[in-house]
């Protein structure tokens, strides 16, 4: 009983240091970026207008590519204009910032990952190393940019 316990205690402890972890990645100048950008992001009309008509347009594009009868040229002209707007949601001020932010913060967690991640391989805490190019290995990745 007594060894079920510590282990049990172990485990409460890992996941309460994970928690703190957390709490410490919630302060980080990353992390506040990215919800500040984020925020500005929902609240600039004009941007969430372009998204909701890029979402428009692909259901469209989607719906008429499942027709048996498709129309070539209605097929195009979506095409074309998804991607006139998505070019235009991409060069929107708010967005670049977001993206910036969100790759920043994708950055860090994906460095948090393969630190663990190599620690549970048995390397050592105060010496493993992060990779900040493609592993190959897409359990330690944060994703592709």
């Amino acid at each position: 009983l007594p060894e079920n316990s510590l282990k049990k205690e172990n485990k409460m402890d890992i996941i309460e240091m994970t928690r703190e972890l957390g709490k410490a990645i919630q302060q980080d100048e990353r992390y506040v970026a990215y919800t500040l950008a984020k925020t500005a992001n929902d609240n600039d009309a004009e941007l969430q207008t372009l998204i909701n008509d890029f979402d428009k347009k692909r259901t469209s594009l989607n719906e008429e590519l499942s027709k048996e009868d498709k129309n070539t040229d209605m097929i195009k002209a979506l095409d074309e204009d998804i991607k006139d707007v998505y070019s235009r949601i991409m060069s929107n001020q708010n967005m670049m910032i977001f993206n910036g932010a969100k790759n920043a913060l994708e950055q860090l967690i994906s460095e948090v990952n393969q630190i663990v991640t190599m620690c549970a391989n048995g390397e050592d805490p105060d010496t493993c190393q992060v990779s900040h190019g493609c592993s190959g290995s897409c359990s330690t990745c944060g994703g592709c940019h």
